[in-house]
């Protein structure tokens, strides 16, 4: 079963602990997605460039680049604004989560994940891309229309 209809979603994977990236990847095989992952916030950004996810699962505390700050410049560019975040982190302070709600995320998960809570918050996501996306190609059909409608 595919995590939404005709079409295979790619969710990016970033944390710069390889048994964290290589356990959410091992949750995320019980969806039909294509999974990439990265290591650091700066190949992050390269990949989301060259490969446009459909979601990100994103650590908070990595070197070179923390979460924040890949998620405020992905939030901050119109072509990858829409891209979900789903923050992954063993941080709990309120200021760390009203500081990843000023970067823009979309959702939060917990060190250690829970797989039943990561793959159910991943559909949803999923879920609210798909339909974001289908809403914006309907809107652009309907203005063309109405550019080609005589007045």
């Amino acid at each position: 079963m595919s995590c939404t209809k005709n079409h295979i979603d790619t969710i990016l994977v970033v944390d710069d602990n390889e048994q964290n990236l290589e356990l959410i990847q091992a949750y995320l095989e019980d969806l039909d997605c294509r999974t990439l992952a990265a290591t650091d916030g700066e190949e992050a950004i390269d990949i989301v460039k060259e490969q446009m996810p459909d979601l990100i699962l994103l650590d908070v505390m990595m070197p070179k680049m923390s979460g924040y700050e890949v998620c405020k410049r992905l939030k901050a560019k119109p072509e990858t604004t829409d891209i979900p975040v789903i923050m992954v982190t063993a941080l709990s302070e309120l200021g760390d989560i009203e500081r990843a709600v000023e970067c823009g995320t979309d959702d939060f998960l917990s060190k250690p994940v829970n797989k039943l809570e990561l793959l159910t918050r991943v559909k949803t996501m999923l879920k609210l891309k798909s339909v974001t996306d289908k809403l914006q190609k309907t809107l652009a059909y309907l203005e063309a229309l109405q550019i080609q409608a005589p007045q």
